[in-house]
């Protein structure tokens, strides 16, 4: 059955045991983790032994599960040097994901905006810019098999990858059972009436269910302004309702949200996935 988890770093926790013991006492029983929350930077260049043992007796202790680890960094930037520092890291979290019996390693496609990683370009939707992720990409497939973990692509508006048709069309030309998609409705609209959204999330569905390895829970306002899940405009039922007809059994993952929403968007989730 789907169930829940939140980012980590949704909690300023002072180490990693208090962290996993505050999101289990919130309802939720597994977490996207970002290093950060053990006292690493979240894009590490080395993860001692010792911190890997750390995280495993945590998660062993309470009870909740690492469904993913963020690497995220900005795959087409401008200057290679910080997609080559980005790839180092990948590869120090790749084989400390393997190590935590974590499944999934997330990244953003990226924006040509230098400065920003989560800011639209105008040339992002140009064949340079598909050529450059799609050669990061490969390279980043051959570090995540090299230690038998996936990789997790999110359509995001101001990214490469900015719908679900692009995200079908990088899985298909990557040709790699290594390439998963990270499910957030919100990421795929803006601004859109009830009918609209329901038309994108649907085609959304479509065309990648059989590639989800974890879906996301945020919200949008009525401006388009990002929101908590469930405080803004997108449809949960009808959301989680198709992703369940869709073949999802996996984990919904909140964030974007402050700590003290945390208990709310739990109980949210839960009256939606029990009626389901």
């Amino acid at each position: 059955m789907m169930h829940k988890g939140i980012f980590s770093k949704t909690f300023a926790t002072s180490n990693v045991d208090d962290n996993f013991r505050t999101l289990k006492s919130l309802g939720y029983d597994a977490t996207q983790f970002n290093f950060a929350s053990a006292g690493l930077p979240s894009l590490p260049a080395v993860i001692a032994d010792e911190k890997i043992e750390e995280i495993a007796a945590a998660a062993r202790k309470h009870g909740v599960k690492i469904e993913a680890i963020s690497a995220t960094f900005n795959m087409t930037h401008p200057d290679q040097t910080v997609i080559d520092k980005g790839m180092a890291s990948l590869n120090v979290i790749c084989e400390a994901a393997a190590r935590l019996n974590c499944p999934l390693v997330t990244l953003c496609t990226g924006t040509l905006d230098a400065e920003d990683q989560w800011r639209f370009h105008p040339d992002n939707n140009t064949p340079q810019a598909w050529q450059k992720i799609c050669e990061t990409m490969t390279h980043a497939l051959q570090i995540a098999s090299k230690y038998g973990v996936s990789l997790g692509i999110e359509p995001e508006l101001a990214n490469i990858v900015n719908n679900a048709e692009k995200a079908r069309q990088l899985i298909d030309e990557m040709k790699s059972d290594f390439l998963k998609v990270i499910f957030d409705p919100a990421n795929l609209f803006e601004v859109a009436t009830i009918i609209e959204q329901h038309r994108i999330v649907k085609r959304a569905l479509d065309l990648l269910a059989d590639d989800i390895a974890i879906a996301h829970a945020k919200d949008r306002n009525s401006d388009g302004s990002f929101a908590t899940a469930g405080k803004g405009v997108l449809d949960y039922h009808f959301y989680l309702k198709q992703l369940k007809a869709s073949g999802f059994d996996g984990c919904i993952i909140t964030h974007g949200l402050a700590d003290s929403e945390a208990q709310e968007v739990s109980r949210m989730l839960d009256n939606h996935l029990n009626i389901l």
